[in-house]
């Protein structure tokens, strides 16, 4: 298992605090990120700024073009500037957990933030008593502010105040929602619909616009600003503009999608799959699919929304000297199925929930793409190292990403994702080994099986990929702060 993580504040970037400019020289396959203190002349500090987004729900079609119909083309400008992680997992595969884990640093299994619909941040859990990383920069001294979908749990005020300088500050939801006769499913949360109302009806426009007048603002102090953007999660309401992007003729069932894929999964890990029946069923796919086809459609509707919202956020940046000396993170904060084993939306143990899409642009604005098995937790203590912080007291459990920014082929180790109480799936870029609460295993081989078809745990050939990859999984586990599975509802 890797192992927990203090990360020094190393010699380099005790420099970068003292120095206007510090280049790491090209050599070897390393990078010259550089670090400058060009932002306006009332910054008292040469450390950067973080401009943190992420988005929700969002999986490769657009950023890794596992879908060729996507249109992301201000994720396509990023990636052309940034650090692309293409092998990045999250530490679990729905929201709340996903978001206790990288906010805080630390594992679900030493949290016991395993499901949605459980608050993880109440008084009696470890979480309460954990510094998380925007508390981290704020006692740091940076200014910090934040908005949109940030905890999706209800963290109290006093809370709120410790982390963020401005407040209010989780304004919106999912909506707006569709009327009835736009449900897909069983609820307003499963509707597809072209929004022809104005765009302020949006909470993303709202708060992009909130965080854009943070950015056109003189800063004494550096800046950790952090907005969360809800879509592309369901609804799928978008202003129409981005529904006609797309011709709903040319939508067919991806590349991923096997009508036996199930076939060679065990009972525990089918257990997790909700077989698409609130959807109108399997039948969907394998005749004319009208409510999946429609339900693409939102997808391709709100993906394309996310990535405008993110893409003005980042234009305002540009436009300011900020820019100069700022790190710009983009992530979702887990994946995401359309159809592909029977799943729709996320937490499942597979390669489409866990993949969670993550770029990170410094200021020199280089181009890499890392295949290191990076995790969203990781993010924490890369920041700490990359800001100069002191460390909080509590251990991370994630490991620094500045080598893979120093040396972008350098080899990393495998990295694990769990869901629920011993569920655990890891990956090494070319493997991914799942293992069920009962012993029950999944191997796949990505290198010549991308989609995860054929389940290769029985072949003893594999028993050293499986003992290799298995050392990564939680020996232990703290008892669960509540709520349940996604088969058992809850967003």
């Amino acid at each position: 298992m890797r192992k927990r993580f203090l990360p020094p504040i190393l010699a380099f970037f005790l420099l970068v605090t003292l120095l206007s400019v510090v280049f790491i020289k090209k050599e070897e396959g390393k990078t010259n990120f550089g670090i400058t203190s060009a932002a306006p002349d009332n910054r008292a500090t040469v450390q950067p700024n973080i401009l943190f987004i992420t988005v929700d729900d969002m999986n490769g079609w657009g950023l890794m073009k596992h879908y060729p119909l996507a249109k992301t083309p201000y994720l396509d400008e990023l990636r052309g500037q940034s650090y692309n992680f293409t092998q990045n997992i999250c530490a679990s595969p729905v929201c709340v957990p996903s978001r206790a884990a990288f906010f805080s640093g630390m594992y679900p299994h030493h949290t016991g933030a395993y499901y949605n619909g459980a608050n993880p941040w109440k008084e009696s859990s470890i979480l309460a008593r954990t510094e998380t990383m925007p508390e981290c920069f704020k006692r740091n001294g940076y200014e910090t502010f934040g908005r949109g979908k940030i905890f999706h749990a209800n963290i109290g005020d006093a809370r709120e105040e410790a982390m963020f300088d401005n407040r209010p500050i989780f304004k919106g939801g999912f909506g707006p929602f569709a009327e009835k006769e736009d449900w897909v499913g069983s609820g307003s949360f499963e509707s597809v619909k072209a929004w022809e109302g104005p765009d302020s009806d949006f909470p993303d426009v709202k708060n992009a616009e909130a965080v854009i007048d943070f950015l056109q603002k003189s800063h004494d102090k550096p800046f950790f600003c952090y907005v969360g953007y809800w879509r592309p999660h369901t609804p799928y309401t978008a202003p129409k503009r981005f529904f006609d992007l797309f011709d709903e003729k040319d939508i067919v069932p991806t590349a991923g999608y096997r009508a036996d894929d199930l076939d060679d999964v065990p009972v525990q890990g089918r257990e997790l799959v909700d077989s698409l029946w609130r959807f109108g069923g399997r039948e969907s796919l394998e005749g004319a699919h009208k409510v999946f086809r429609r339900m693409m459609h939102g997808y391709l509707a709100t993906t394309a929304f996310a990535d405008w919202s993110v893409g003005r956020v980042i234009e305002a940046l540009d436009k300011t000297d900020f820019a100069k000396n700022t790190i710009v993170i983009v992530a979702s904060d887990n994946g995401y199925h359309m159809g592909e084993k029977e799943r729709w939306q996320k937490g499942t143990l597979w390669q489409l929930s866990a993949y969670a899409p993550l770029l990170i642009r410094l200021p020199n604005g280089q181009s890499y793409e890392c295949p290191q098995t990076t995790n969203l937790i990781d993010l924490y203590p890369t920041l700490v190292e990359l800001c100069g912080l002191n460390p909080p007291k509590h251990i991370l459990d994630g490991k620094s990403l500045t080598p893979i920014l120093k040396n972008p082929a350098m080899k990393w180790s495998p990295s694990v994702m769990t869901y629920g109480e011993k569920y655990s799936s890891v990956t090494d870029g070319r493997y991914r080994y799942i293992r069920n609460p009962d012993g029950t295993e999944e191997l796949y081989d990505h290198q010549k099986d991308p989609h995860e078809w054929e389940n290769l745990a029985a072949n003893a050939k594999m028993k050293s990929v499986k003992t290799r990859l298995g050392k990564e999984i939680p020996n232990t586990w703290v008892k669960s702060l509540g709520g349940g599975s996604e088969k058992k509802g809850g967003y």
